[in-house]
């Protein structure tokens, strides 16, 4: 009998199918710093000519009120994904007043948590929370970790698809559920395999020494008097300096089915942590974190994949997909690329996308203890070591090179290139899927290598190898700013997310220890 990845190559081969491919669709979120033109993160509040950042459906802010968040709509072209966000960069920048926008994963010079502000969003209750939440995290965690920054790439497949997947597997229950069970073998697999992402596009192996400021406990070695770094290192962030938790270390959250996945998560909310009790929660009337659990919220567990669904306002994440189901999956282990102006091109696009589909179509076991420690250590050691010569890596049936694991997945995932490509045209799938090859033959080609290569090259530390890159790119935008149709666009969706912010905020008609009160009454609920 065909194996799994075989029969679903056939599908998409039969010319009945294939077309199905052109309907992927995919978000893109992006996360840039402000800083000053001497380098360092901006003290200044969220520009008011950037709109409201709670209603904002573009531009927002993550942790800090100086760390932008971009967001694309859906689309199911790839080029229309990066004409968006290459126009809301065009938009910021003249509203920056001489700002600019940091370039990569890893921050700017940073001068202590005390000047790292936390992101405000106004009065109501709901952007109180957002504020609250944020605290929680610096006080936990410390202000310096949430200056990272990322892109998220969200994907979906269309219902057409998927309804030609359900068939094949004579599967009788409704859509939605097939999605969801399929979606969930998918982040399995990834969990799986993410650390080929990480190697072929990791590029945050080196920081300013700056981000250390009172850390003592890391392994990286200096490379010269104002930065750190790891020689083999392919994604500092997605290591022990980036966002992650000790106290999340034995968090187990398991992935075999929606209702394992929304269990764990909701007792990880709604069981208290010791360390997180010697905080306290509202202290002298003010909340210096959302909860004493040991996650506030679900956006707390910090993992390189996400099932999402669209949430409707006051209504829990987790709620949500037991409500109504996957309804896409958010990556969320991709460095910003500092060479490119939007920090990702259509090639990585072409690439997560094929990959992707190769951890839906190839068969997904489902995870035990033991899996989940070969994927914490593959995913550690290609962090650290990516680049290693003859890394060896760790699965089921014993050690195993990276070269050689990389290039049997790359068998499979040039399979599914090569039906991308039937169904788009050319052979734009196959040649990006060729140049990670090539990144597996030879390190040097890695953007992490590169990175390096340029800063020895130009005897650069970190911190002036990436300020002459936000500077070139600042340029770049500055020099072409939105006109006509785009720039009114975005000057009604700024106004609009004011006047919403404001009846949001006359809108309040409880106490937000109230409506705290009520939100987390819904994990209860849940059981």
């Amino acid at each position: 009998m065909p194996d799994q990845l075989t029969e679903r190559l056939e599908l998409i081969a039969n010319p009945e199918h294939s077309h199905l491919l052109t309907g992927l669709q995919r978000g893109i979120e992006k996360e840039s710093l402000r800083i000053c033109n001497n380098g360092k993160l901006a003290q200044t509040p969220h520009p008011q000519a950037l709109g409201s950042a709670l209603t904002h459906p573009h531009i927002t802010t993550d942790f800090s009120e100086a760390l932008l968040e971009f967001i694309t709509p859906v689309f199911s072209d790839i080029d229309e994904s990066l004409e968006c966000l290459d126009k809301v960069h065009r938009f910021t920048y003249p509203n920056l007043d001489g700002e600019l926008l940091w370039t990569a994963s890893m921050p700017c010079i940073l001068e202590g948590d005390d000047n790292i502000p936390v992101a405000q969003y106004g009065s109501s209750n709901v952007a109180t929370m957002k504020t609250a939440y944020r605290k929680g995290l610096g006080n936990r965690y410390g202000r310096l970790m949430q200056t990272i920054s990322g892109i998220h790439y969200n994907f979906s497949l269309p219902d057409d698809l998927w309804a030609s997947l359900q068939k094949q597997d004579y599967d009788k229950r409704s859509l939605q559920d097939y999605k969801t069970e399929s979606y969930f073998k998918l982040i399995r697999n990834f969990r799986r395999f993410s650390w080929l992402l990480i190697y072929c596009y990791g590029a945050s192996p080196a920081v300013c020494k700056s981000f250390l400021r009172g850390n003592s406990g890391h392994n990286l070695e200096e490379l010269d008097n104002g930065t750190v770094y790891l020689p083999y290192g392919t994604a500092l962030r997605m290591g022990d300096l980036g966002y992650q938790s000790n106290a999340q270390e034995n968090l187990k959250i398991c992935y075999n089915s929606i209702d394992n996945y929304i269990d764990t998560l909701r007792r990880a909310i709604t069981n208290t942590h010791p360390d997180y009790e010697k905080i306290g929660i509202k202290v002298d009337g003010d909340y210096r974190q959302l909860s004493d659990a040991l996650l506030q919220i679900e956006n707390e567990f910090y993992s390189p994949i996400r099932p999402k669904r669209v949430t409707q306002s006051g209504e829990t994440p987790i709620g949500a997909l037991k409500e109504r189901g996957v309804e896409y999956i958010e990556v969320r282990c991709i460095d910003v690329n500092p060479y490119l102006p939007l920090g990702i091109d259509a090639d990585q696009i072409r690439f997560i996308d094929c990959f992707l589909l190769y951890c839906l179509f190839e068969r997904s076991p489902l995870c035990d203890d033991d899996d989940r420690e070969l994927i914490n250590y593959n995913l550690k050691a290609v962090v650290n070591r990516g680049r290693e010569p003859n890394l060896q890596l760790k699965a089921r049936t014993g050690d195993r090179s990276l070269n050689d694991w990389a290039n049997k997945l790359l068998d499979g995932v040039d399979k599914i290139a090569a039906q991308l490509d039937t169904a788009y045209g050319g052979d734009d799938y196959q040649r990006v899927c060729q140049q990670q090859r090539e990144k597996i033959d030879d390190a040097s080609l890695t953007p992490s290598a590169a990175i390096l290569a340029d800063m020895e090259k130009q005897q650069q530390p970190f911190f002036r190898f990436a300020m002459d890159l936000a500077e070139q790119h600042g340029n770049d935008f500055c020099s072409r700013p939105l006109t006509g149709e785009d720039l009114d666009y975005f000057l009604q969706k700024t106004e609009l997310s004011k006047q919403q912010q404001a009846e949001i905020e006359a809108a309040d008609t409880i106490s937000f220890d109230k409506y705290l009160a009520d939100y987390y009454r819904q994990y209860s609920d849940l059981t």
